[in-house]
């Protein structure tokens, strides 16, 4: 645990975010309860606890400060306190879960088709004391409540994903899609009805492959 730990800080370092001895312990926590339910419930194919630390912490707390930042700039249109993100296919949480524990300020529901997996979230939320995360069985186009921040990694198509969830996004609200390498075809084949307004280049400590992050909102929404 101690050599996850100095990984981990050392890995915060490198993306430049500051995090608290208990957010890193809550982080820490929360892998090894991906750990525990994977023997059973087969979260996610990743199982080595380094590779875990890597290939799922850090390239989720990647997306923390660019959140960070997306959110500044919409704080105008935003009540302050009421920042709602929603995860899409969150499986075992990724990023839903690291963006509830980095950003305590944020609700987050992650939502998943899978019963298990959010039964999973709901375990979490309660044994690392998240109140500001909750677990979902649904599928995303039959949500009803909204959300300012729509996110995904590794869940579907730009096309798609933006599409099943577009009721569930609030009036000046964002989508943010985690992606690996540039998905030059996904956003050709996005809906006129969508724009990209910044693709940014991420560098995850530790591991040595292209990730990127695509934002985009309703072009009728535009300011």
């Amino acid at each position: 645990m101690q050599a996850l730990a100095s990984t981990l800080r050392a890995g915060l370092v490198a993306l430049d975010l500051s995090l608290s001895d208990a957010q890193i312990d809550s982080l820490l926590a929360y892998q090894a309860l991906i750990g525990k339910w994977n023997k059973v419930y087969n979260l996610t194919a990743v199982r080595e606890p380094g590779d875990m630390l890597t290939h799922h912490l850090l390239d989720s707390l990647a997306v923390i400060a660019p959140l960070r930042r997306q959110l500044a700039l919409m704080a105008p249109a935003i009540d302050a306190g009421a920042v709602r993100l929603l995860d899409v296919g969150s499986g075992a949480g990724l990023p839903g879960v690291v963006i509830a524990i980095g950003c305590p300020d944020i609700r987050v529901d992650c939502v998943d088709t899978v019963g298990k997996k959010a039964a999973f979230i709901q375990q979490a939320a309660v044994a690392l004391k998240l109140s500001n995360l909750r677990g979902v069985h649904a599928r995303v186009e039959s949500l009803t409540d909204q959300y300012q921040v729509i996110s995904s990694r590794a869940f579907a198509s730009l096309a798609d994903f933006t599409h099943w969830s577009a009721r569930a996004l609030a009036p000046q609200g964002v989508w943010l899609a985690m992606k690996g390498k540039y998905p030059a075809d996904e956003l050709a084949a996005l809906s006129p009805d969508v724009r990209v307004f910044h693709v940014e280049h991420l560098t995850v400590p530790g591991l040595d492959a292209e990730r990127c992050l695509i934002w985009m909102r309703p072009v009728d929404r535009e300011a």
